[in-house]
């Protein structure tokens, strides 16, 4: 592809996702976050700058956590980071709102597990402690109700991490900040910043 094609080819995605996303934030818009998978990789996951996100939040599973029987991971997407999720845990079982996401993921990770649905619709059982760790990574922002959310993940998970983007510190941070005994550290790479949080059910 030429330089003047890519230029273009960025320049359309941008505009594409600009409309997808409006109103997206804090309220449960799943159909526009379908919308913006009608391109492939709409947040380019594939970058250097996720990439280290996936390597940094497997370090800490595997030092948190050590070797994790079953992950349940909220809002997976394409699989791009269950693909890495798979490094650290015997099985996992992705959701996602867009079914077009869903269906790039269960090619990308075959071995996986997925499901058309938000948390609390996931299709994998409803026990308590059904599965071992429960994620969100980079998803709370875009849901209505997070301590709903953050109430099922506890439910479902014997332990549970999130991380997002600092900037939704100010929307994220005081409903994380409301569980008891919680863990938080902060990821970097590049300038960007992210905070960990995960805690335990048991």
């Amino acid at each position: 592809m030429s330089r003047f094609a890519t230029r273009l080819a960025r320049g359309a995605r941008r505009l594409w996702m600009k409309y997808a996303m409006r109103g997206v934030g804090g309220a449960d818009a799943w159909q526009r976050l379908d919308h913006a998978y009608a391109v492939p990789d709409p947040w380019h996951m594939d970058s250097a700058l996720e990439q280290a996100r996936f390597a940094q939040t497997n370090a800490l599973i595997a030092a948190t956590f050590g070797r994790v029987g079953s992950i349940l991971e909220l809002g997976c997407g394409e699989g791009h980071q269950t693909r890495w999720l798979r490094e650290v845990a015997d099985q996992v079982c992705g959701v996602d709102v867009s079914a077009r996401a869903i269906e790039r993921a269960r090619l990308r990770v075959p071995e996986a597990e997925f499901a058309v649905a938000d948390i609390h619709g996931q299709p994998f059982g409803d026990s308590p402690g059904r599965f071992d760790l429960v994620v969100a990574c980079e998803v709370l922002y875009y849901i209505k109700d997070i301590p709903a959310t953050l109430e099922r993940m506890s439910h479902l998970g014997r332990d549970c991490l999130a991380t997002f983007y600092a900037p939704a510190l100010v929307r994220v941070g005081p409903h994380l900040a409301a569980i008891p005994d919680l863990h938080k550290d902060w990821m970097q790479h590049n300038g960007v910043t992210w905070l960990v949080c995960w805690w335990r059910n048991r």
